[in-house]
């Protein structure tokens, strides 16, 4: 009886010893994959920034062309001699020179 115990018991060792070994380094290893996820999450890459800039001039662009027809538009009703649209299209140029440094300017050619 003491003989089987002792077998199962040598088994019992043997099978979890590479239980205990990866315990053992994932355990170890935890804090330097909790550092390197967090330097990750805090830097950008030069690719990641790129996008977030192109993101930004698109909505940028966008911004300033529904400026520019809201601009036309009050221009026109300015014309036709309403005074608040003439108000209007001042604020609403004022934005447009505000926004335009953000926006770069397409090469010629």
């Amino acid at each position: 009886m003491r003989a089987a115990h002792f077998v199962v018991l040598t088994l019992a060792v043997l099978a979890l010893q590479g239980c205990l070994a990866r315990a053992a380094v994932d355990v170890v290893t935890l804090p330097v994959k909790a550092a390197s996820a967090g330097v990750d999450a805090a830097t950008t890459s030069q690719s990641e920034a790129d996008e977030k800039r192109g993101r930004e001039i698109r909505k940028r662009e966008e911004r300033l062309g529904a400026l520019e027809r809201d601009y036309a538009r009050q221009l026109e009703r300015c014309g036709g001699g309403d005074d608040t649209a003439c108000d209007k299209a001042q604020a609403i140029r004022a934005e447009m020179k505000a926004l335009m440094p953000g926006v770069p300017v397409e090469p010629e050619g």
